[in-house]
């Protein structure tokens, strides 16, 4: 999740040139050698992508020019089984991210993407053997037809939003994920997508199917150089929690600022299902993310905790959403977020209850810190109950860090970055604690960075 890997140049198999129109759309299907239905879905997105106005909310999109990005890039022609065939390139740079080292000592599979493809990937026999299926999506389509086209744009339609269509328009890479009945997968599964190029757009496709009785966590890291001109990030992730199932969706965000993160989230939860969200967002110039949970029969149940970290030139916008359409469904959002250095946070949410549900329990927590008084930090919540005998709690904070609590820390020989850190530390402790021991080290030291220079 280092921002500070080299950005030398690289040769590629395929590079778009800049721009979007109809003719880029249908090139990029045609290359992939996709069905019709996805030419179809493809070109209706784009029709729905230049028809949206951008969105007038939320933070400032004013500089990013849709038409000076490149849509697609391809690095390889392959996408590797075995580290070792992975071209050198771009090896080095992932295994200064730990990716390989992490794929043996933690993971039960791993997937790279650098550009607009995965170039590697790879599931341990273990689950291979249980039938569970961890691929990229584009082979997924041509592999289980059936099962990609059953559930592809059905939780997130392309009309969603301005940026779900641009990604239904030109979508490459990205994961499909299919957990059978009543397996239960030990270890993380691991995505990590790579910008590395300025002015390209990334824009993955994640699908997530939990069978019955399943269990799967999923973890997703991101990062980019930092440019003088703008790159788009804009995912997005479907997930489907059938009746029984558990899915957790862990997102480890460290984008530089001079990328736009604009994306959807969403998940269905079924009868008895449970699906969690652990969000961390790093960097990034502008952040627009809010994950949902649908949650669609009785017993469900929707988890978001996120921590949002804006520094300098930095905007975040993130939240989440639970939409309760069944009665005995319950859903909790704990939103914290760090604002430092001039950079502002905000939180935006939504509880919605339908007509008729009963028996509802959602709750929303979101506490705001800031560092300095230059920062911003904003709270947006929608609470939309259109039913009786249901319990909503909804609870915001906004603070400062206390001098008296510094100068403690400072008496017993700490500095004061360090005694502001412990401090900040404290304040995300709750986050930390949902995520594996590896990743919370690696937070801490995301921490550490962003608090470097930030006081004094």
């Amino acid at each position: 999740m280092n921002n500070t890997i080299d950005r030398d140049n690289l040769s590629y198999a395929f590079k778009a040139q800049n721009g979007l129109n109809r003719e880029r759309v249908q090139q990029l299907w045609s290359m992939k050698k996709e069905p019709e239905w996805m030419l179809d879905l493809r070109l209706k997105s784009l029709e729905h992508f230049e028809r949206m106005p951008m969105p007038e909310w939320g933070a400032d999109l004013s500089e990013l020019d849709a038409q000076n990005l490149c849509y697609y890039a391809r690095p390889t022609d392959k996408v590797h089984t075995s580290w070792d065939k992975v071209p050198e390139a771009i090896k080095q740079r992932f295994e200064r991210l730990g990716i390989p080292q992490a794929e043996r000592r933690y993971l039960a599979g791993v997937g790279a993407q650098f550009e607009s493809e995965l170039i590697y990937k790879n599931l341990h026999k273990k689950w291979v053997d249980q039938g569970v299926i961890f691929s990229d999506i584009s082979n997924a389509m041509h592999e289980y037809p059936e099962l990609v086209k059953k559930y592809f744009g059905t939780v997130i339609r392309a009309s969603d939003n301005k940026f779900s269509a641009l990604n239904g328009a030109v979508w490459s890479g990205g994961s499909f994920v299919y957990v059978p009945h009543g397996v239960h997968i030990d270890m993380p599964l691991q995505a990590y997508f790579r910008i590395n190029d300025e002015q390209v757009g990334q824009f993955e496709r994640t699908l997530i199917i939990a069978e019955p009785g399943s269990f799967v966590h999923y973890v997703e890291g991101c990062s980019a150089p930092k440019y003088q001109s703008n790159s788009l990030h804009s995912a997005v992730v479907e997930v489907v929690a059938l009746p029984g199932s558990h899915v957790r969706y862990t997102t480890i965000q460290n984008w530089s600022n001079s990328v736009y993160n604009l994306v959807t989230k969403r998940a269905i939860a079924y009868k008895n299902a449970r699906v969690e969200w652990i969000d961390g967002n790093f960097g990034s110039k502008v952040t627009m993310k809010y994950p949902s949970v649908v949650l669609k029969e009785s017993g469900a149940s929707g988890h978001v905790m996120s921590i949002a970290v804006a520094g300098d030139t930095q905007w975040i916008d993130s939240g989440a959403k639970m939409i309760h359409c069944a009665s005995n469904t319950s859903s909790s959002i704990v939103s914290k977020s760090i604002s430092q250095s001039g950079g502002r946070s905000s939180y935006r949410g939504l509880v919605k209850i339908l007509p008729g549900v009963q028996n509802v329990s959602a709750s929303v927590v979101c506490d705001a810190l800031l560092m300095d008084q230059d920062s911003r930090s904003d709270t947006y919540p929608t609470i939309d109950v259109k039913a009786s005998e249901n319990a909503v709690v909804h609870e915001a904070s906004v603070s400062k860090i206390s001098d008296a609590q510094k100068f403690y820390i400072q008496t017993r020989a700490i500095s004061e970055q360090a005694a502001s850190a412990m401090i900040v530390n404290g304040f995300i402790d709750p986050f930390v604690q949902h995520l594996p021991l590896e990743y919370a080290v690696e937070i801490n030291r995301l921490i550490e960075m962003e608090m470097e220079g930030s006081v004094g």
